[in-house]
């Protein structure tokens, strides 16, 4: 706890971000664990922005090196994803963490952790609203409603698809909340979570699972 509010005294809040015209590559982050095996496997999937197609993409697997403590869970799935990050060719103009930036009680939530110790812009999109409050946003694509601590704006709730339960989305680092919130509609064109979160689901599950069998002496199963 004391070391995400020295951290957090580093976060850059004043920026508005890469903008969501299509220029550029945007990244998504995600993690996978083994429990039984105590491990953990990262991806980062780059994509071109505007057309998004992957353009990058690297994993790292590895032992866990934190235990899973509510509000700390960046200092669990940071230091593979920095591992994953250290063998891209590419550094990514922006990324796309699945968890949470501010919208965390101590304002200091994945996306914010990773982007101040990597420097690159950040955003947070979860599936869940964690304990903050917010109405429900129009059924509508783009309807979006504050995402609320007290008075607060952490965050929104964006509906992504009509009629679709929406997602939280955060600013991290290097990033304002309307160009987050922009960036997200940009990259949902056909599923409820963004394109780069969804291929690094993707990715990093088939590196746990290439890892799994490795270890039990088995081919890897490809995923459908």
């Amino acid at each position: 706890v004391a070391s995400q509010r020295l951290l957090r005294d580093r976060l850059v809040l004043d920026e508005a971000g890469p903008p969501a015209d299509g220029t550029g590559t945007v990244a998504g982050v995600d993690v996978a664990y083994d429990d039984a095996r105590d491990l953990v496997a990262a991806a980062v999937v780059v994509l071109d922005a505007a057309s998004l197609e992957v353009v990058a993409e690297a994993t790292a697997v590895g032992p866990v090196s934190f235990p899973y403590v509510p509000g700390l869970l960046a200092f669990r799935e940071v230091p593979a994803v920095l591992r994953a990050l250290d063998r891209l060719a590419v550094a990514p103009d922006l990324v796309v963490c699945d968890g949470y930036g501010l919208a965390h009680p101590r304002r200091f939530g994945l996306a914010c952790h990773l982007g101040v110790v990597t420097g690159l812009p950040t955003i947070g999109v979860a599936k869940s609203p964690f304990v903050f409050r917010h109405d429900e946003p129009g059924a509508e694509r783009g309807a979006s409603s504050p995402l609320l601590d007290g008075d607060e704006e952490v965050g929104r709730a964006l509906r992504t698809r009509a009629g679709v339960r929406p997602v939280f989305v955060s600013a991290g680092h290097r990033v304002g909340l309307d160009t987050a919130c922009a960036h997200v509609m940009r990259s949902t064109p056909r599923y409820r979570q963004p394109e780069p979160i969804r291929r690094a689901d993707r990715s990093c599950r088939e590196a746990l699972s290439a890892a799994v069998a490795a270890d039990a002496g088995e081919p890897a199963r490809p995923r459908g």
